[in-house]
């Protein structure tokens, strides 16, 4: 049964009030680690949210955890994806990510099953999309293009993970 998504779950996401605070409870509690953070402030574009043009900015934390990477997001506006389904303020899981070869094609197909894109963007080559896959997972799914600069990254992230001694468990 040939389907345009791709299953292969590659990341587990939660939405946090803090994300530095967050890090370090993962760390110190899970020995998971390092976090690479970043801040997402005015770099996306095309940004659609319930169908109509949006904002997205945020606070992100990855680190590897065996074969998943692990996803810390603080948002850092009220309407998006991420307070759709765990509120501002709130500590919850929010999605699992796969890749996409296709963000229109998956958007179509999904659609076509009941599940509507809560939000879509693009940062530079790069287009993701969060689709409204509670009413089946309890969470949210996302689908990000692949392109060879974001898998060096994860690989990077993934390598230092590796044997990490628990030093400089917050990065940029």
């Amino acid at each position: 049964m040939q389907k345009p998504i791709n299953r292969n779950v590659f990341q587990n996401a939660w939405v946090v009030p803090d994300v530095e605070q967050a890090c370090m409870q993962w760390v110190n509690e899970w020995g998971i680690g390092p976090f690479f953070l970043s801040t997402y402030q005015n770099v996306f574009t095309d940004v659609i949210y319930r169908g109509k043009p949006g904002t997205l900015e945020m606070k992100v934390a990855l680190a590897q955890a065996g074969a998943v990477q692990i996803e810390l997001i603080q948002p850092l506006v009220d309407n998006c994806a991420y307070t759709d389904s765990v509120p501002l303020g709130q500590m919850g899981f929010h999605h699992m990510c796969v890749w996409s070869d296709d963000v229109e094609a998956d958007t179509q197909y999904l659609a076509g099953l009941g599940y509507v894109a809560a939000n879509r963007a693009k940062v530079g080559p790069v287009e993701f999309a969060y689709y409204d896959t509670r009413p089946l997972m309890g969470c949210m799914l996302e689908v990000v293009t692949q392109n060879p600069a974001t898998v060096a990254r994860f690989e990077q992230i993934a390598a230092a993970a590796e044997n990490w001694d628990g030093r400089d468990p917050i990065r940029d």
